[in-house]
């Protein structure tokens, strides 16, 4: 950062303050991963400076040849990777590229059916806080507060009583695997589209440890930065005779200009996706997020839908006389980093919510593994258990400190 470090010293600062946050702490969120560095070089390169509207061979500014061919490039690539008909690389983010497919086959006032935030939808399927929620007519399906696991039966009543125009599958805290043959079923029976939003567990898709949505959903959504392990950036998968719609819906109908270094560090991350050492990360996510969960309930914590199939684990912290708020707090001051998380039991409740939710991704592609969850799965217990006790919160940082040294997130090895 020697250009950075004249230009502004304090905003170097401020960089290499968190690179040693990062590299001292464990990162437990779900929606957060260790990018390759090649991903950081393709972010910081020359392609932030152009300009793109439009569509390869189609652009509104002249310069485009090179940001032509990796926008091809990106686009060949994810169709390899997830053997999609259409690929759309351009939206910026993944609620982005949801209003984009919304738009592209909705009109204002059509009706979705979604899954409700508390059993683990995303605000951009329609809550009433996002835009979605006001421009269409949402209902919402939940989970069976038993299993914690979604009931197709009442989703599909619902379906044929409300008669959506669009059902949303997937979800940002929902740990267990969804029915998509099931979903497009249901869909298909009300003559609604099915748009499956995996922008958590692309990562696990791509590398092809878990089903794919793809044969199944009209359009598929993701994010390239959470098991991924890319840059920002959403991404849509459209079946090929809404190729058009998609694509009109994203430029001009969502967003102008789109950045092409972020499409240029998509297309490495699709590259990087196809070897063999991508699947072993997420092979050991999946082995890391299992043997957590059981970890975890053998301590008598209880673990939403008793366990998971994904990369992420919810736990009701209330057995430990805590809400959400103050465990992600008590745990950050203890070096492992994660969030706070509304539950199925929130719903309808006011005030903090009762849940963490902890992600392994980060924790895999720094090459930690079973035994290094057990351990993980010890120290969460002693900070929830002893929350208030400053002594045992500092002794557990200092353990967590010593393990991320023999697991650097960056070093020539990875």
């Amino acid at each position: 950062m020697l250009h950075l470090k004249k230009d502004d010293p304090a905003m170097a600062a401020l960089l290499e303050k968190e690179q040693q946050r990062i590299e001292n702490t464990l990162d437990l969120i779900a929606a957060e991963n260790h990018a390759p560095l090649s991903i950081m070089e393709t972010l910081g390169s020359v392609f932030n400076t152009k300009t793109i509207e439009g569509y390869p061979g189609r652009r509104y500014h002249a310069g485009c040849v090179h940001a032509d061919e990796v926008e091809r490039l990106a686009i060949s690539r994810c169709q390899s990777l997830f053997n999609a008909e259409h690929v759309n690389v351009q939206p910026h983010s993944g609620t982005s590229a949801n209003l984009a497919v919304y738009f592209s086959v909705l009109n204002v006032g059509d009706k979705v059916l979604s899954m409700t935030l508390s059993a683990g939808g995303h605000l951009s399927h329609g809550h009433k806080a996002s835009i979605a929620g006001k421009c269409f007519e949402v209902r919402t399906y939940g989970i069976d507060k038993e299993t914690g696991r979604i009931d197709y039966q009442a989703l599909a009543d619902t379906a044929r009583a409300f008669h959506p125009a669009m059902i949303i599958a997937g979800a940002s805290s929902y740990p267990r695997l969804i029915d998509y043959e099931r979903m497009a079923e249901i869909a298909r029976s009300v003559s609604a589209y099915l748009l499956v939003d995996m922008a958590h567990i692309g990562g696990l898709v791509a590398a092809g440890v878990i089903p794919s949505p793809i044969p199944h959903a009209d359009f598929v959504t993701f994010t390239c930065y959470k098991t991924m392990m890319g840059g920002r950036g959403g991404v849509i998968l459209a079946r090929q005779p809404l190729a058009e719609k998609i694509d009109r819906a994203v430029f001009p109908g969502c967003q102008g200009t789109s950045p092409v270094n972020t499409i240029a560090a998509k297309a490495v991350i699709f590259k990087l996706a196809g070897t063999p050492a991508f699947r072993k990360v997420q092979e050991k996510t999946l082995a890391n997020a299992g043997h957590l969960a059981r970890a975890l309930q053998d301590k008598g914590l209880r673990i939403i839908s008793n366990g998971t199939d994904t990369h992420q684990v919810l736990v009701d912290v209330t057995p430990r006389e805590l809400d959400g708020s103050r465990a992600e707090q008590a745990l950050e001051s203890a070096g492992m980093v994660l969030n706070q998380n509304v539950l199925p039991n929130d719903d309808g409740q006011k005030g903090g919510v009762s849940g963490i939710r902890i992600g392994a991704a980060g924790v895999a592609a720094r090459g930690m593994g079973l035994t290094e969850m057990e351990t993980i799965a010890d120290w969460l217990d002693q900070v929830l258990s002893n929350h208030s006790n400053e002594r045992v919160i500092l002794k557990v940082r200092d353990k967590v400190a010593d393990l991320c040294r023999q697991f650097p997130v960056y070093n020539d090895q990875r």
